[in-house]
């Protein structure tokens, strides 16, 4: 399987080619378009009761599609996210897992395995979300966020905004606290934050979807 990430960071489109006999997952509704010889079929996302977590405790969608190349040539299949931002491709060793914050996952290679892990509630009170998506190598996992994304190694303790936080190692974990006192929280509009620390990447978003919420909703209010 060959792919490229284009038109990045704004407007990041992955395109995959998968040779005879590749295939590759997405979340349903990822695909922006592909060559009409490729067979898609559509599933629960890891069986019934699994896709029923994934929905409604993962942020995820119920159902994946399978994108297969049953020919004896190459073909393509293009995948896109609703927002607009980047789009990361990390190889996962046999074993290896990386938890995904609501919304963040779009494709994986056969071999990857989708599941639900507890959060905790830190990650809920960093309204996250309770359970969080994990994914189990071998293979490659494609997953993006709003604006650009950067990639750190943490060997201690560090504070990340809330709503910035898009996927992390299992060996990484996160808290929440003030960003201050209570006056300083307040004053300084930081309110609570998330401190991640142990040993492990994490991946950052550039920008906020809340941040761009709040920017825009008194723009929409009627006078």
């Amino acid at each position: 399987m060959q792919y490229k990430i284009r038109y990045r960071p704004s407007f990041s489109t992955l395109f995959v080619t998968l040779k005879p006999g590749q295939s590759i997952t997405a979340e349903a509704g990822a695909m922006t378009g592909m060559d009409a010889q490729l067979s898609m079929k559509t599933a629960f996302s890891g069986g019934f009761f699994s896709g029923l977590m994934k929905k409604f405790f993962g942020g995820e969608s119920l159902f994946v599609n399978h994108f297969i190349n049953n020919t004896k040539e190459p073909l393509e299949v293009v995948f896109s996210q609703s927002i607009i931002g980047d789009i990361v491709a990390v190889k996962l060793e046999r074993g290896k897992e990386l938890n995904f914050q609501p919304g963040a996952y779009i494709a994986s290679t056969d071999g990857v395995k989708l599941g639900v892990g507890w959060a905790g509630f830190a990650s809920w009170f960093a309204k996250e979300g309770l359970f969080k998506l994990k994914v189990t190598g071998p293979g490659m996992v494609f997953f993006g966020a709003y604006g650009g994304i950067t990639e750190k190694e943490i060997t201690r303790e560090m504070i990340v905004d809330n709503g910035h936080l898009v996927a992390y190692e299992p060996g990484v974990k996160m808290s929440v606290s003030m960003a201050g006192g209570i006056i300083g929280s307040i004053t300084s509009g930081e309110g609570f934050v998330n401190r991640v620390k142990g040993s492990g990447k994490i991946y950052l978003q550039s920008r906020s979807i809340d941040g761009i919420v709040k920017f825009l909703s008194p723009k929409f209010r009627l006078r």
